[in-house]
C-alpha cells in the first residue's frame, strides 16, 4: 500500500462539478492499493500517518502530528500509484488491487483514521475526480507499507 501525503492548508475533491469532500488544515492523501495488500498494510499506514510529525510547533519546527493541530484528512483512492513504467511508454496497472479487494481496504483505511479521532473526507473509488489543494510548505511524504 502506497500513500502520498501532502500537508495542506485546504483541499477538496469534485466529481461531476459537485464538491463531495473538503478539508481545511491537514493531509490530502492519495492511496494506492496493491494486489497483495492486506489489513496489516492498512494498520501500518494508519499508525505512521497519525504519528507523522510534520506540522509546525510554536518555534516553527515540524514537531506536531495531525491530532495536535486538529487537522483533517482528505483521502483519495488512486490506483495509478502502482503503475509499472519499466516497459514502453504506456504504464501497466496490473499490480493495482482490483476493486473487489481494494474497496474494502480503502474503506478500512478511512475507518481506521476516523477511529483515531480524525475527520476524514473522501472522494469516490473509481470515479473521475478533480482534486484542488494548497500544499503547505510544500510538504509531501511518501510511505510504502512494503518498504518497512
Amino acid at each position: 500500500m502506497r500513500a502520498v501525503i501532502q500537508r495542506v492548508s485546504q483541499a477538496s475533491v469534485t466529481i461531476n462539478n459537485e464538491t463531495v469532500g473538503a478539508i481545511e488544515q491537514g493531509f490530502m492523501i492519495l492511496l494506492g492499493i496493491h494486489e497483495e495488500d492486506t489489513l496489516e498494510d492498512v494498520a501500518y499506514l494508519v499508525r505512521k500517518i497519525t504519528k507523522l510529525r510534520v506540522f509546525e510547533d510554536s518555534e516553527g519546527k515540524m514537531n506536531l502530528d495531525i491530532s495536535a493541530v486538529d487537522g483533517a484528512i482528505l483521502s483519495i483512492s488512486q490506483f495509478t500509484l502502482h503503475a509499472d513504467t519499466k516497459k514502453g511508454n504506456r504504464p501497466s496497472f496490473i499490480k493495482a488491487g482490483r476493486p473487489e479487494m481494494a474497496i474494502p481496504l480503502y474503506d478500512a483505511f478511512n475507518q481506521a483514521l476516523q477511529s483515531e479521532g480524525l475527520l476524514v473526507a473522501t472522494g469516490e473509488f473509481g470515479a473521475n475526480m478533480q482534486i484542488a489543494l494548497i500544499n503547505d510548505g510544500p510538504v509531501t511524504i511518501i510511505i510504502d507499507s512494503k518498504e518497512k
